[in-house]
């Protein structure tokens, strides 16, 4: 099993929502006629869902969202967030043999790359636990359009903090933001009365300077961004020093191997963008079986 910080992370996911999402993809693939319909018919199948590589099983509330809007049943039999070893049966899929096969590639497609963004967030928090640090790993919203929903929810069972939602969870203070406002301490006044009591104001910084400007304009906390780790850790230290309650951010150039290096005693987040741009998508199969037959582990073709 994969440790995740909450239990229950399905509940987080609205039904409507669900149901809206599930509604969208089964449209974009198939907006008009479906002659292959015709060539099963309605008759009542079963299917097994096979993993066919490791990682971290997530993205169930999806795909059964997307099965239960075609009228067909999924039965698990691996809880969220466990951990897959090759072939694992998953679950199975029950209904009319038309809508198996219409919601099949949608609901694997989305489990497949929800699964992905978790493996790589758990294969993430590990290497940080590994160097003895106990921060947080972070996604960003680096995400693909459409699709944010089922990433952050993904870093989540990864065990992975899934960073701000949108542009209404957090003001972010970045460069563009500091140019345009012509300066820092002008651009984190403005933060600072955006975000009013409820929100806290994190400031991208790209030096001491600016991080110290930063902090004393009000900056609950402070992104040092494309920092070296050898200019990072005393660069958060200097900072820390000064204000020991403002929180350090680190990010830029961060990857599954080089995490370690930007551990350390004074940084609090490591967020990773590749975490949702670059985890590969993990391998399932959905294979109808006769009734009253075992279902047999998919062989891969050559």
């Amino acid at each position: 099993m994969c440790s995740h910080p909450l239990p229950g992370l399905a509940l987080l996911l609205p039904p409507a929502t669900l149901a809206a999402l599930a509604d969208t993809w089964l449209r974009e693939d198939c907006p008009g006629l479906n002659p292959s319909a015709l060539v099963t018919g309605a008759v009542p199948s079963q299917a097994a869902l096979w993993a066919k590589s490791p990682g971290v099983l997530a993205g169930r509330p999806f795909f059964d969202a997307i099965f239960a809007h075609v009228n067909c049943q999924v039965s698990w039999f691996l809880p969220e967030g466990s951990k897959l070893m090759p072939v694992a049966k998953v679950a199975e899929v029950r209904g009319p043999a038309h809508c198996l096969l219409l919601g099949e590639r949608v609901a694997l497609n989305t489990l497949a790359r929800c699964s992905g963004v978790a493996s790589a967030a758990a294969a993430a928090v590990e290497a940080a636990r590994g160097s003895g640090w106990a921060g947080q790993v972070a996604g960003t919203r680096k995400t693909t359009p459409g699709f944010r929903l089922v990433e952050k929810y993904g870093l989540l069972v990864g065990g992975a903090a899934p960073h701000r939602y949108d542009l209404g969870g957090l003001v972010m203070v970045k460069d563009n933001h500091v140019v345009a406002a012509g300066g820092v301490e002008t651009a984190v006044r403005g933060a600072r009365q955006a975000a009013s009591f409820a929100l806290k104001v994190e400031v991208e910084c790209s030096s001491l300077q600016e991080a110290l400007e930063a902090a004393e304009a009000g900056a609950d906390l402070v992104l040092l961004d494309n920092l070296r780790p050898e200019e990072l850790h005393p660069t958060a230290q200097a900072l820390k020093a000064q204000f020991p309650n403002v929180g350090v951010e680190a990010s830029g150039g961060i990857t599954l191997s080089n995490l370690p290096q930007f551990c350390g005693p004074h940084i609090d987040v490591i967020s990773l963008g590749m975490l949702t741009q670059a985890a590969p998508a993990l391998d399932f199969s959905l294979k109808l079986f006769a009734q009253g037959t075992t279902p047999v582990p998919y062989a891969r073709r050559s």
